[in-house]
């Protein structure tokens, strides 16, 4: 018998073990290359159900973290109960919280509040950053005070609307509006600059006016990232509000900041957990109502049924017919003819000639 069939024969076992022993680690090899193709592809959007499983298994492991960490009595805790409640205890709170901190009263009246600041914030800072991002030399005017309030800190503005407005709802209104207007500024003027100049040769070229370039095509085009950032900014808002309810006028609601500072000074921790937890929900349902109305003005880029753009374009053209109307049943008066002009003199030189041949 051969030799080499002899070795052969013996080494096909250890072969078969080989892979036996091999097959999980090839496994483990596929199971990764396969996570690495699907979930790792740069760029690539991934379907909304993953997206959603995702987003949950994230909130699943935040709660574990936190039953884990309170987990036990008193001492055997890893955070002792005054550092961090439980879920249990933080949650069992809420009816405490709910009636007898007045839940609802506060949470509209620190909504309130962000709304009419931040809404002053847009109807002074929008048209002035389409100014600045149309004319340069706005731009240069605004620029000084763009970067102060950029760059300030928030906390820092508090004495000072203190000083200039008081202590009550016009400062914490107008905090809002100090706070995020040199940033919806800056940004509505980057939104505008970034249009390409085709747009505005193509406008010149078809007969379009300064007026009519701006307000039908730099400010439609510019509108979904102006909008997209207005809707971070107003995320902003609602935690600065936090600091403007520091202090309380008498009988006022103080708002959620104040149910956080009160909380802080008597040590019910569960309370500041349950508020926490709050001011995200609401910020997101808002946020939502703004995307949803973001998708119905420009369905071209979210998608959406464009209700909204029609309805606007809908009272834009009613506007049109009521001004003709009004224009058909008060016409202008006519402007007076004017009387036909003299018949020029004749140089005196043919008036000379007239009286010689006379």
């Amino acid at each position: 018998m051969d030799s080499r069939s002899v070795t052969e024969k013996e080494a096909e076992p250890r072969r078969s073990w080989a892979r036996v022993l091999g097959l999980p680690f090839v496994a483990v090899y596929r199971a990764l290359s396969w996570v690495s193709r699907t979930f790792f592809v740069l760029r690539k959007p991934a379907p909304r159900w993953q997206t959603l499983l995702l987003g949950l298994l994230c909130m699943a492991a935040c709660l574990a973290l936190w039953y884990w960490v309170t987990l036990g009595r008193g001492e055997e805790r890893i955070l002792s109960p005054s550092a961090l409640p439980s879920p249990k205890e933080t949650f069992a709170s809420f009816h405490s919280l709910w009636f007898d901190r007045a839940l609802t009263r506060n949470v509209w009246a620190t909504l309130r509040r962000v709304l009419l600041g931040f809404g002053l914030a847009v109807g002074i800072g929008v048209p002035i950053g389409v100014l600045c991002g149309c004319f340069a030399r706005i731009q240069g005017f605004f620029a000084p005070l763009v970067v102060f309030g950029r760059n300030i800190p928030i906390a820092a503005l508090i004495p000072l609307t203190f000083s200039l407005f008081g202590i009550g709802e016009t400062q914490k209104v107008l905090f809002i509006f100090v706070a995020c207007v040199a940033f919806i500024i800056s940004d509505t003027a980057h939104a505008i600059g970034a249009i390409d100049d085709r747009y505005i040769d193509t406008a010149y070229t078809l007969g379009a006016k300064r007026r009519h370039i701006i307000l039908k095509v730099l400010v439609p085009l510019a509108g979904p990232n102006i909008i997209s950032s207005l809707r971070v900014l107003f995320g902003l808002a609602f935690g600065y509000i936090m600091l403007a309810e520091l202090v309380k006028l008498g009988g006022e609601s103080g708002g959620l900041g104040d149910i956080i500072w009160t909380s802080q000074r008597r040590g019910v921790r569960e309370h500041i957990l349950l508020v926490l937890l709050i001011i995200p929900l609401v910020a997101m349902a808002i946020d939502r109502l703004m995307f949803q109305a973001q998708k119905s003005l420009f369905p071209h880029k979210f998608g959406g049924l464009g209700l909204l753009r029609a309805s606007l374009r809908g009272l834009a053209q009613l506007g049109e017919g009521i001004k003709s109307l009004v224009g058909l049943m008060h016409p202008l008066p006519e402007p007076a003819p004017k009387p036909a002009p003299a018949a020029p003199a004749p140089p005196p030189d043919e008036k000379k000639a007239g009286k010689e041949g006379a």
